[in-house]
């Protein structure tokens, strides 16, 4: 009986947990048992390592191999476990010497001709093990790039499981050359954020823009189709300052989980901006999926700015479920397999138009809406709009009914780092930022959500 061990890591949200793999082979029965609480794709990889071994010209042992994921009780998904699973193995065969694999942490997923493939969440997985201790690395060369973002971590690279073998002082035959896997991600749809100053005109929401970059303040766009609400909405990235060392890394660590990080421009620096459909499911949003969850267009947006355009055609399950982000600043997801905690504060814009036809703006001589009541927002997606949400937009439509497109503001409910860095000279700052809202002075109001008063 031989053991061999090596070190993985395991994501469970943006957290993320060093592994130890540990493959025992004993003289019994040839077979492979994986326990430690895989998933369907972990438990899939003994089909993947028995083939990759083999297409590499490696003989496979024939005995009874056991690999065992360690804690057992943390929950382990996704194919990254399976360079990790294939070295234990050789390493308890013989093939590989055992002397410091298990502080060498291995990521990777094993293709059938012994390739290895790319794996999302490298970014957060060598920061995870570096911070635990474990500074060698070694990654599928498509993932050098975005591994070698995180300081202190000697990371490695290789095409093939031969390579690592040789890696490692292993012996193998000559293979021919192949060319790496090139990692594959997912389409980024998202509009890219425009420049304030392409803008002419409209002074009033240019105002109520800078004001809110330099605050950070919520924003709600109504007015007629076609008097630029989400032209604005997409410049006010564009005017918020650079993010720190801090939240670049934080940024970055959730766009690599999403799946739409490149490293091949380095950390994110600056605010992202997400502007889903209003068809968006609320898994979409904020994030879901079976198993162990992944990020949402929430989470994504963090330290960003999240759009909602045509925002009361949302569902209402949608907008109610961006409540805890609204308020805490983070996404809490649960299942079965576990809970994810994914950050999310950024900085929500709506854009809505005053009624269903469009036309229900000043004094609403154009509508055409049957039993429209005068100054409700909201009612033009009557039961989908939760009463927080809609008794804000009515107390702001009297307020901002004078602007081509009306803009009105609400309180941000954590305080920004630090403003732009021309705006908040010419603005400044508030005062005093988490205070209580005054109430507001709209007629009929008792709510303190207007910008009146203040």
């Amino acid at each position: 009986m031989s053991l061999g061990t090596t070190a993985g890591v395991a994501l469970v949200g943006l957290a993320g947990h060093v592994v130890e793999v540990q493959a025992q082979l004993a003289y019994s029965v040839p077979g492979f048992t994986l326990v430690g609480l895989p998933d369907t794709s972990l438990s899939e990889s003994r089909d993947r390592v028995r083939a990759a071994v083999l297409s590499s010209r490696i003989e496979w042992p024939t005995r009874k191999i056991t690999v065992n994921l360690s804690p057992a009780s943390l929950p382990k998904q996704g194919s990254g476990f399976d360079l990790a699973v294939a070295v234990a193995i050789l390493a308890g065969s013989g093939e590989l010497p055992r002397d410091g694999l298990d502080r060498v942490v291995h990521i990777g997923e094993l293709g059938l001709d012994g390739r290895l493939q790319p794996v999302r969440g490298v970014l957060p997985m060598v920061a995870a093990a570096v911070a635990a201790g474990y500074r060698d690395v070694v990654v599928p060369t498509a993932d050098v790039a975005e591994a070698a973002l995180v300081p202190g971590a000697r990371v490695r690279g290789a095409t093939t499981l031969a390579e690592v073998v040789a890696l490692h002082g292993g012996e193998t035959k000559a293979l021919p050359d192949v060319d790496p896997v090139r990692a594959v991600r997912i389409a980024d749809a998202r509009r890219e954020p425009g420049d304030l100053s392409d803008v002419l005109g409209q002074d009033m929401p240019r105002i109520a823009l800078e004001t809110a970059a330099a605050g950070g303040h919520h924003l709600l766009f109504t007015g007629p189709p076609g008097t630029g609400k989400t032209m604005l909405a997409s410049r006010l990235p564009g005017i918020l300052p650079d993010l720190t060392e801090a939240e670049a890394v934080e940024v970055t660590t959730v766009h690599s989980v999403a799946g739409t990080f490149d490293p091949a421009g380095g950390l994110l620096t600056r605010p992202p901006y997400e502007d889903p459909h209003h068809t968006a499911t609320a898994a979409a949003v904020v994030g879901g999926g079976s198993g162990m969850p992944r990020p949402g267009a929430a989470s994504r947006a963090h330290r960003g700015v999240l759009f909602l355009d045509e925002a009361p055609e949302f569902q209402s399950r949608v907008l109610e479920t961006l409540r805890q982000p609204l308020e805490h600043g983070e996404l809490v997801i649960h299942r079965s397999a576990g809970a994810a905690r994914f950050p999310a504060r950024f900085q929500l814009v709506l854009a809505a138009n005053p009624c269903p036809c469009g036309m229900g703006s000043g004094k609403g001589l154009e509508c055409t809406c049957t039993r429209w009541p005068s100054g409700a927002i909201s009612a033009s997606c009557p039961g989908r709009c939760s009463t927080a949400w809609t008794s804000r937009s009515r107390c702001r439509q009297s307020a901002a009914a004078a602007w081509p497109a009306s803009v009105a503001r609400a309180p941000r409910p954590w305080p920004r780092a630090s403003p732009g860095r021309g705006l908040s000279r010419a603005i400044g700052s508030p005062a005093r930022r988490g205070r209580s809202t005054p109430r507001c002075r709209a007629p009929g109001c008792a709510r303190g959500c207007g910008p009146a008063g203040r």
